[in-house]
């Protein structure tokens, strides 16, 4: 990806290793495995089916291996929580939505005391494998925890799974992260029933936030399956270097040019972490964020001109919320951060007295963290599952599990391991420089892009509007078997 000549001196051991590649043998006795897992980070719909996987994969190779879940995400493994994994177990969990089986949590592992209780654990439980099912910094995690037990002759193979509704964990090789398809048709299906009263009512403009803070996949995905007034993409903000006042006008222009046909109603779909593709917003970000790291108070007259005059444009509400709301890191929640509401309280005074305008806020985000995984999830969970036991197996280490051809029928699917420091960069964490997975965001010039670049002018000024309802089960394959919107588009 990046800063390889940086990434290598930190990996010795598992950098340059090569993409292994699955293949199709016959049936074998495979020896007694035990394995750990671990789910690390937020929830997304489908864990419980990788877990399934592996268990299955394990049993199939050998009915004497043994999987064991570490309790409450990471720091279960710190602290020697442990449930082992049986059949009925984990029958209630199969296709179920959550992490509820054994929990989840946001602890990394980093300090030489953790990694050390770590590498304790594991070589207690005489593991041949741990299994991270995480996103980004889970999957970066994996890869520390990779080299540090090879630097301590453990055994212990670590095997990453990409798990992250927000999509911003793929690459060539890596199409989607698992509970991005459930989570974007859950909201695609609240977005379509607001659109649907927008049109019945004709009175209120709906500004809809939705997750995805590095990136705008699910803003991306939801609009071509909902087709709203305006979809603003962060990726295109940032790339036309556009200002706050920028993109306030641009909403307000086509919420004026409804307004002048009659048409006082509409919907705009907001990337939750739309304020840090806004450069000016982004410097600000990062001033205060670096005043955190270097110890200091929160002290605004430390800020750049620039940023202090961003910050003083700004509600009062606002500037409280990023004062205020830090996450453990000290840095800016932008996940607090009221965007939808910012957004509707700029336009309001730009559109004073050019045209009517009401507006309600929502934000859709824990809906499609847990729900009942679409099929597509099901299946594509179960092969990550499956792909990380093999990998195992084989005594691979510092892989993540990978299922190629996804946009193809599920015969044609293939199974890989992809080595993480493939992935990863360089990048400024609390004032550091730190190797990590670096995020996908989304391609502008990329078919799925385009295409809605194409159409949102005319999703703009005339009603377009899709309902795509519920996720669908049972019926025809093309209602119960779809691919993301955006997976589909660009494989065409």
């Amino acid at each position: 990806v990046g800063d390889q000549d940086q990434i290598q001196p930190l990996f010795p051991k598992t950098f340059g290793r090569p993409i292994m590649q699955g293949k199709e043998g016959d049936p074998r006795e495979g020896k007694v495995l035990k394995v750990g897992v671990v789910f690390s980070g937020g929830q997304a719909a489908g864990g419980h089916n990788v877990i399934s996987g592996l268990f299955d994969a394990l049993k199939t190779l050998n009915p004497q291996s043994k999987l064991i879940g570490f309790l409450g995400g990471p720091s279960g493994i710190v602290d020697n929580k442990i449930l082992e994994i049986t059949q009925d177990g984990i029958a209630p969990f199969r296709n179920q939505g959550g992490f509820d089986l054994i929990g989840s949590g946001r602890t990394k592992i980093e300090t030489d005391e953790q990694l050390a209780a770590s590498l304790k654990t594991v070589s207690d439980h005489d593991l041949d494998g741990l299994v991270v099912i995480g996103g980004d910094d889970s999957n970066t995690n994996a890869a520390i925890l990779a080299e540090y037990f090879l630097n301590n002759g453990c055994k212990t193979a670590v095997i990453g799974v990409p798990k992250t509704i927000d999509g911003d964990l793929k690459n060539a090789y890596i199409a989607t992260s698992f509970g991005f398809d459930t989570a974007a048709k859950t909201y695609a299906q609240m977005i379509g029933n607001i659109e649907r009263d927008a049109l019945s009512a004709k009175k209120y403009w709906h500004f809809i936030k939705l997750m995805g803070r590095s990136a705008s996949h699910i803003t991306l995905e939801c609009a071509l399956a909902t087709h709203p007034n305006i979809a603003l993409i962060g990726e295109e903000v940032a790339a036309k270097k556009m200002t706050l006042a920028q993109v306030t006008k641009e909403v307000a222009d086509v919420i004026e040019m409804r307004s002048q046909k009659g048409m006082n109603y509409g919907a705009v779909l907001v990337p939750e972490g739309l304020i840090e593709f806004i450069p000016e917003m982004k410097k600000l970000i990062q001033e205060l964020n670096a005043l955190v790291a270097e110890g200091g108070e929160l002290d605004t007259s430390k800020l750049s001109e620039e940023a202090k005059h961003c910050y003083d444009a700004l509600p009062e509400e606002i500037q409280k919320q990023l004062l205020l709301d830090r996450d453990p890191h000290g840095n800016v929640q932008v996940s607090m951060i009221e965007t939808e509401k910012l957004l509707i309280s700029a336009v309001k005074k730009e559109l004073a007295g050019r045209g009517k305008f009401a507006a309600q806020n929502h934000f859709f985000g824990y809906e499609g963290r847990a729900g009942f995984p679409s099929n597509f999830d099901t299946h594509y969970c179960y092969a990550l599952g499956f792909t990380a036991t093999l990998l195992v197996d084989e005594g691979l280490t510092g892989y993540i599990s990978c299922v190629g051809n996804l946009h193809r029928p599920l015969q044609d699917w293939t199974v890989l391991g992809l080595p993480i420091t493939m992935l990863m960069n360089m990048e400024m964490r609390k004032g550091k420089n730190k190797s990590v997975i670096q995020k996908a965001l989304v391609d502008l010039e990329g078919k799925a892009f385009q295409f809605f670049a194409e159409n949102r002018k005319s999703w703009a000024e005339e009603d377009h509007y899709r309902y795509p309802g519920p996720i669908q089960y049972f019926g025809e394959a093309e209602m119960v078997d779809g691919i993301p919107l955006t997976m589909q588009i660009e494989s065409q």
